[in-house]
């Protein structure tokens, strides 16, 4: 791991491998470890890249931020390495930080995989759930919260319990309300067209996060997408079904790629 200065701020980045680069993007209140197995796995094709974004894990936690902020951190972190190409590999929240950087760079992404995503919001996925069931969540701390809220959105609840803490913002409640805020109002549907990148969408079937009919609607826009629905996951497929993930997601990655 390293802390590298990417617009003024400092990124925790860890890369792995060797080959063709893939940045690897996480979702809100979690860092790269959360999808640590995935990486390993892939660097012994490509090189990885794997960071936490700006507010979470090990990188700075500036008081204010923007999805445009993150998806120029992603942009900065390909200039810092000197990629003139890469994949783009992004989880709920890093799914729509990787499309803006997809839209931005045009040709300098040539892979792009979008792991349960949606292409706009009014507020971050889990903010708008917690708010629809604000009566129920009265008086909970958060590990309660989301022990509560897990049924919404994974395929075997009582299974996925043992990986709370993937589920569980780790930050405190003001860093989360400064990376909830980052994700409000975004819109990607009128430029998602000019993506140039092979991509592959993946959504989980009992996904109540940003469900699969979201995940279609984004492979329908852009040009030269693939949809594949996983039928026994919610929002967290790399851990409700990791082999048959990883197999999906290293082949799509290695179809047509050197590494």
């Amino acid at each position: 791991m390293a802390l590298i200065t990417i617009n003024g701020i400092k990124l925790n980045v860890t890369v792995k491998g060797t080959g063709h680069p893939i940045i690897l993007v996480h979702g809100i209140g979690g860092d790269h470890s959360y999808f640590s197995d995935l990486t390993d796995r892939l660097s012994l094709h490509f090189k990885t890249i794997a960071f936490d974004c700006r507010g979470h894990g090990q990188s700075d936690k500036p008081a204010a931020y923007t999805l445009q902020d993150h998806i120029n951190d992603v942009i900065g972190i390909m200039d810092y390495y000197e990629l003139p190409v890469t994949a783009l590999y992004g989880v709920s929240m890093g799914s729509y930080i990787v499309q803006g950087a997809a839209i931005a760079l045009g040709d300098r992404v040539n892979k792009l995989v979008l792991t349960v995503p949606k292409s706009n919001g009014l507020t971050s996925s889990i903010q708008r759930l917690m708010t629809e069931h604000a009566d129920e969540l009265t008086g909970m701390d958060k590990n309660e919260i989301f022990s509560y809220l897990v049924r919404y959105f994974t395929y075997d609840p009582e299974a996925m319990k043992v990986h709370m803490d993937v589920f569980v913002p780790q930050m405190p409640p003001e860093q989360f309300a400064a990376a909830s805020k980052a994700l409000e109002g975004f819109d990607f549907r009128k430029d998602l067209p000019a993506i140039t990148a092979e991509t592959l969408v993946i959504s989980g079937k009992y996904d109540g996060l940003n469900p699969p009919e979201w995940g279609r609607e984004i492979a329908a826009l852009i040009p030269n997408a693939s949809f594949t629905e996983m039928l026994y996951s919610g929002h967290i497929p790399m851990y409700e079904e990791p082999e048959t993930y990883a197999n999906l997601v290293e082949t799509f990655l290695l179809n047509g790629v050197v590494a």
